[in-house]
């Protein structure tokens, strides 16, 4: 990643990328093309429509014995009615009856088995999609050029990660098959409404539909509060995570009032959306109530006009009630799936624009492949030009150098000279924008990332530690390396006698968040690299947190890891490269003096200036 001094040089939009874990959070939103995203989740979930076409047909088949059920629940009613008129004595027919009772709890209880088949197989197919896209989202990230992190926040990349691809899946597991048995429900209800009796049915769907069109006009009014909700949640979330990132700098600054009224500013805003949002929906369950229950009165009024007439018997009036009950609960449902699978293809789009971005390496262009045990440690720039997108000016103009094997090549120079942008290229992260860069006569545009790092030891400026152990986090990622090993690259970096203080030594667990400072943190990761045996050497100001004496330690031991090794060094602090064979002077994206350290004072140029700014009193 470019350093603090370097991103001076990236214009802000590039910037956005530096943000903290949290930042960014998108709310829900529609999708840019519904259709296109629509087609594209079908398509990725073809390898799942077996699964999924059987989970729907037994969904189907649910909702078709449900709609079936009224019909025998009519003969139930009816031959009970019979029974207990008086002109029968009070007889019942309990044979038929105890048929009728039995071929309604089969119905019930075939139509309960399948609904639950439908909701197992919906919730493994949409667990294991979510899996698979998680994976290939991670095996992602490992490929995209880090220019793509420096136009996306942190925050809307874990947000792609995490929240949408929950959404893909919950709304998979629950909307698909909702929708199926819904509709199946909807349609069947109002055509058995009609085969039993016309005048019943119109009277139940127009009951009804009364009470939606109402509810339409509260859905309507209430989803501009329910997004504005989201935008101003995403600022509050926003705001936190900034806040608590920097804490220390805000209590240094006393900017906690400052902080506190910003906060109580969002969070007010976010409370009103709540309030008007949730006011809104929460009318929607008593408008249901009351759709049912007015469809019920109706039924009941008009059914018990037409009975008495002997229009029809009295299980037609249960049957519809229990229709009215199958039309109206599937109307909601409808509507809260479409819009969850709105939001979902909303979700969608975000994933799959991000698996569709364009890798760094390209499948045509990777031809070869340098063995590091083989490797002889030559590394040439030639004409290299880099340019960060959307900025005006080039950060590496037109460079050119040789590094020979084992050459130790110091870079120095101003802040934003361009220094640790130059370590990049050549490690990959970035494509530079003409030029080559040649290791051992093959060019780097030829070569994998994978490969391209394995050649590579590099120490960073910024240090980080990973939840495990002290022996797993200087191990990290090289296998088969003995605790004699690690031990002595501690002791060459003088970490040995911390470590044993520590209360259970070499397996002490240790995360980034463990109270350890930070010379200590830059001598562990110095020591990672160490553990690695790789033909090149990368340091880029890795004792800029370490005490003099310190310094002294760890430079013998640079010292001796550099040995027969091609080094690049950044460093501020001049008087740790005075050994080094070849000390670049980069100004302004180019090489302004180049030699030794004794040649480079004799010049009296700019190194000259550099060096002796850090001694003047």
């Amino acid at each position: 990643m470019p350093s603090e001094e370097e991103r001076a040089s990236v214009p802000k939009s590039s910037q956005r990328g530096f943000g903290g874990p949290g930042k960014g959070r998108a709310p829900a939103e529609k999708p840019k093309d519904f259709k296109t995203a629509s087609k594209r989740l079908v398509k990725e979930l073809n390898s799942f429509k077996v699964s999924i076409i059987i989970a729907l047909a037994l969904a189907m088949i649910g909702a078709g014995l449900t709609i079936y059920a009224p019909n025998k629940l009519t003969l139930l009613t009816d031959e009970i009615s019979n029974g207990l008129n008086i002109n029968t004595n009070f007889s019942m027919d309990m044979a038929k009856i105890t048929y009728i009772t039995i071929v309604l709890a089969c119905v019930y209880f075939f139509s309960g088995l399948f609904s639950f088949i439908q909701t197992v197989i919906m919730t493994k197919v949409s667990n294991f999609f979510a899996k698979q896209l998680r994976s290939r989202i991670s095996k992602k990230i490992n490929k995209l050029p880090l220019k793509y992190f420096d136009r996306h926040q942190t925050g809307d990349i874990l947000s792609r990660v995490t929240n949408d691809v929950d959404t893909i899946a919950q709304s998979m597991n629950q909307s698909l098959g909702t929708i199926v048995t819904s509709i199946t429900l909807l349609i069947g209800s109002v055509v058995m409404m009609f085969v039993t009796n016309g005048i019943m049915a119109l009277t139940a769907i127009g009951a009804s539909l009364i009470g939606f069109i109402g509810m339409g006009q509260i859905l309507k009014k209430s989803q501009k509060y329910f997004l504005a909700r989201q935008v101003e949640l995403g600022k509050l979330n926003g705001h936190i995570e900034e806040i608590f990132s920097g804490l220390n700098v805000v209590k240094v600054y006393n900017g906690k009032k400052c902080a506190d009224e910003k906060f109580d500013e969002l969070n007010q805003s976010v409370y009103d959306c709540n309030r008007k949002s949730q006011f809104l929906s929460g009318l929607m369950q008593p408008l249901m109530a009351f759709i049912g229950n007015f469809g019920y009165v109706a039924v009941c009024i008009v059914g018990a006009i037409l009975t008495m007439n002997n229009v029809f018997s009295f299980g037609v009036i249960i049957a519809f009630i229990v229709y009215v009950r199958l039309f109206t609960h599937p109307l909601s449902q409808i509507a809260q799936a479409l819009t969850a699978i709105q939001t979902t293809a909303a979700a969608s789009e975000r994933v799959f624009e991000f698996l569709d971005e364009e890798e760094m390496d390209s499948q045509n262009e990777i031809s070869k492949c340098l063995d590091k045990n083989n490797v002889k440690g030559k590394i040439e720039f030639k004409d290299v030009v880099f340019q960060y997108d959307n900025n005006d000016k080039p950060t590496i103009k037109h460079f050119s150098a040789i590094a020979n094997p084992g050459q130790k090549i110091a870079i120095v120079g101003p802040t934003g000279a361009g220094k640790t942008t130059l370590v990049n290229l050549l490690m990959k992260f970035y494509e530079i924008s003409s030029g080559e860069i040649i290791i051992d006569g093959v060019s780097t545009k030829e070569l994998s990332r994978e490969n391209i790092h394995d050649l590579f030891t590099m120490v960073l400026q910024d240090t980080w530690l990973f939840e495990g152990t002290v022996r797993e986090n200087i191990a990290y990622n090289v296998k088969d390396v003995s605790d004699e090993k690690i031990e002595e690259v501690c002791k060459e970096v003088g970490l040995h006698h911390f470590i044993k203080t520590l209360p259970n030594g070499y397996d002490s667990e240790l995360s980034e968040n463990n109270s350890i400072s930070a010379g200590q943190k830059q001598l562990l990761t110095i020591a990672r690299g160490m553990i690695k045996d790789s033909p090149f050497l990368i340091l880029d100001e890795a004792t800029s947190n370490v005490d003099t004496r310190t310094e002294e330690l760890v430079q013998e031991a640079m010292d001796k890891i550099s040995k027969g090794k091609t080094s690049f060094i950044i460093a501020h602090r001049l008087s740790t490269i005075k050994n080094a064979d070849l000390i670049l002077v980069i100004g302004d994206g180019n090489i302004v003096e180049q030699g030794n350290h004794e040649e480079l004072l004799a010049k009296k140029g700019v190194y000259a200036n550099l060096y002796n700014s850090q001694f003047e009193l």
